[in-house]
């Protein structure tokens, strides 16, 4: 990685969405609008319309107009508990194809997929070292292996090495996969095992919030993302923790096009948070755990 300042650094000082899909059209209808599953959810919650995607172009101009600054695509990995496929595969190198379109807004995390063992432990370390990823994403329901299982144990020493932070999507999930896996104290082990660890968990923890607070309180490794849910739906004792005591432990996010930017962000005023907090929380905290300054110009 150049030592040479990223080129999102014009960007710096700006929201920083933690974990979103890849968004141009054809990822949309390839991923969502053509997977049943998918597809389903999103009717489901009514927002079938946010399924249809942005070119690279078009996403810098929608950032700029909704005010945000930097964006994290997985590379995304999961299956399919229902019918034991791979399911909303998403390569590195189709990620790197909108990130090299999009310098200074897009970046890239590395879709982990625990069944490819050593193989995916390669293809993780290239996509940090020769495609400029600045973290991992594990999806652990649809594997029905919980983020504590030992196949996810080479893929977590790596990130250590590597200096990445791991970004899992915990808690409730609405696919038809077993909700079980995301309880968020399954990381605790994981956090025990591997202090050196930087750890994301995303979606508040939901229903299982407390627990996510008291793992991100408990571990100084462990980071607590709000991503999947609205503000206007954050639990009470999410918006005190994020308020105060909390402040350093938690960061912002989307799941987009699950959430859109230009609806959550006006959200933020009605929870009163201190000015601190909120500039930790939207990008300050982001800015410290993912390494941009590592990126390639």
């Amino acid at each position: 990685m150049s030592s040479r300042p990223s080129p999102g650094d014009s960007r710096s000082g700006m929201p920083i969405d933690i974990l979103g899909h890849l968004y141009t059209p054809e990822a949309m209808k390839a991923h969502f609008r053509d997977n049943d599953e998918e597809q389903g959810v999103f009717d489901s919650l009514g927002r079938s319309a946010n399924l249809q995607g942005f070119t690279p172009e078009q996403f810098m101009s929608y950032a700029d107009r909704v005010g945000v600054g930097r964006v994290h695509i997985a590379s995304f990995a999961s299956w399919s508990y229902r019918q034991q496929h791979p399911y909303l595969t998403v390569t590195a190198d189709e990620v790197h194809e909108v990130i090299r379109r999009t310098p200074g807004y897009a970046y890239g995390l590395f879709g982990i997929n625990p069944h490819t063992a050593l193989k995916g432990v390669r293809e993780l370390e290239r996509a940090v070292r020769e495609l400029g990823f600045v973290g991992a994403h594990v999806h652990p329901h649809g594997f029905d292996l919980g983020p504590e299982h030992a196949f996810y144990f080479p893929f977590y020493a790596k990130c250590v090495e590597l200096d990445v932070p791991l970004v899992v999507s915990m808690g409730h999930t609405l696919d038809f996969m077993p909700i079980e896996n995301g309880r968020p104290v399954r990381l605790d082990r994981v956090a025990l095992y591997f202090p050196d660890l930087k750890i994301v968990c995303t979606h508040t923890g939901w229903p299982w919030v407390e627990e996510a607070i008291a793992l991100a309180s408990k571990h100084p490794n462990v980071f607590l993302g709000t991503t999947a849910y609205a503000p206007r739906y954050w639990k009470p004792e999410m918006v005190h923790f994020i308020n105060s005591w909390g402040q350093d432990k938690v960061v912002w996010g989307t799941d987009f096009p699950l959430l859109t930017h230009e609806e959550v962000l006006p959200q933020l005023d009605a929870l009163g948070l201190r000015e601190a907090p909120r500039r930790k929380l939207l990008w300050e905290n982001a800015e410290k755990l993912f390494r941009y300054d590592r990126v390639r110009a």
